[in-house]
């Protein structure tokens, strides 16, 4: 078995350990697993905390007022990682990455490196003229876009992204699918991630698509390829609201009770590699939020060698069994 590195992220007053919960390393041996590599073959890239929202489940506390973006450096050191080391799909994420400068350069250097570019966005930032331009750099180079998208009740979605957020977002889905994303036989993908919108769990994944592929058409006119649901990660802003309520706790439990060990070799840790702002090495987005780089050690992509093979234990935290509940985070 794996060496398994537990961490817990502070808040302040020291590690906390969450009354009732198994150590998430434990349970992993318990259930007779462990959390490590297999070959990586997909690189995200998270361009900045800089965003439009500031939605309440977000796990990095991305929003307006957040500085730390990827500057052009950095984007070359990344392309030319990709450049040395091929991935199979790159993913790049933020943040609002539409709002980070240097993202069409990002995008020309890393589209001609990985068989799939995947560009996630929020809806909201893609909205207006102004970004006509990033719209047809990726009709150009067939980036699959990757959209959150909380609810079809408009009231709903709008307690988790803010006032006004939903009709934005329905403005731009219409705009994509004008343009062929989500439309049978374009080969343009457009996929709708889904979060709850407080501390429960999320419905299953075929049920909400077939409900969203629904509400969708009928409310709005609007396609898609594929939905995905995954459980909200107590991290960053959606930890602090936890905690504020009184949810911590009873929020990590309901985790950790649907855990679901075939979720593991899967997750998708065991084959991504995260690539932060300001170039520093991750197993994961979320242990980027927590703080915790690749290995223990702040390595730069600039500097790296050599991939981590399989068989590397991936360092993990309570926070982990958001990714293992139900279907998981794969």
């Amino acid at each position: 078995m794996a060496e398994i590195r537990e961490i817990s992220p502070r808040d302040g007053t020291g590690v906390r350990k969450t009354a009732g919960v198994e150590p998430f390393g434990d349970t992993l041996v318990r259930h007779g697993r462990s959390l490590v590599r297999d070959r990586l073959h997909t690189l995200q890239v998270n361009t900045g905390y800089l965003c439009d929202l500031q939605c309440r489940h977000c796990h990095l506390e991305a929003g307006p007022g957040r500085e730390e973006i990827m500057s052009r450096e950095t984007m070359e050191a990344v392309i030319s990682f990709a450049r040395r080391f091929p991935f199979q799909v790159v993913d790049i994420t933020g943040g609002s990455p539409e709002l980070v400068p240097g993202l069409p350069f990002l995008i020309e250097g890393l589209a001609p490196l990985a068989p799939r570019l995947m560009l996630r966005t929020n809806l909201s930032a893609l909205d207006g003229a102004a970004r006509d331009s990033l719209l047809a750099l990726c009709l150009a180079h067939h980036v699959a876009l990757v959209a959150s998208f909380p609810s079809t009740n408009r009231s709903q979605s709008d307690a988790q992204r803010g006032a006004g957020a939903t009709e934005t977002a329905i403005a731009v889905l219409k705009r994509l699918n004008a343009a062929g994303y989500g439309v049978e036989g374009t080969g343009l993908e457009l996929n709708l991630v889904s979060n709850p919108v407080g501390a429960f769990l999320p419905v299953s994944q075929e049920s909400a698509e077939r409900k969203f592929r629904i509400d969708l058409l009928r409310k709005w006119g609007v396609a898609f390829n594929r939905l995905f649901t995954f459980a909200n990660v107590p991290l960053g802003r959606f930890r602090a609201w936890l905690l504020r309520t009184d949810n911590y706790e009873r929020y990590l439990k309901m985790l950790a009770d649907a855990f679901n060990p075939s979720t593991v070799e899967r997750l998708m840790c065991r084959t991504l590699l995260s690539v932060s702002w300001d170039g520093i090495l991750y197993d994961c987005d979320f242990n980027l939020a927590a703080g915790r780089p690749s290995g223990d050690r702040r390595i730069h992509v600039s500097d790296l060698r050599e991939l981590l093979p399989p068989g590397a234990p991936i360092a993990v935290g309570e926070y982990c069994y958001a990714c293992t509940a139900g279907s998981g985070f794969t």
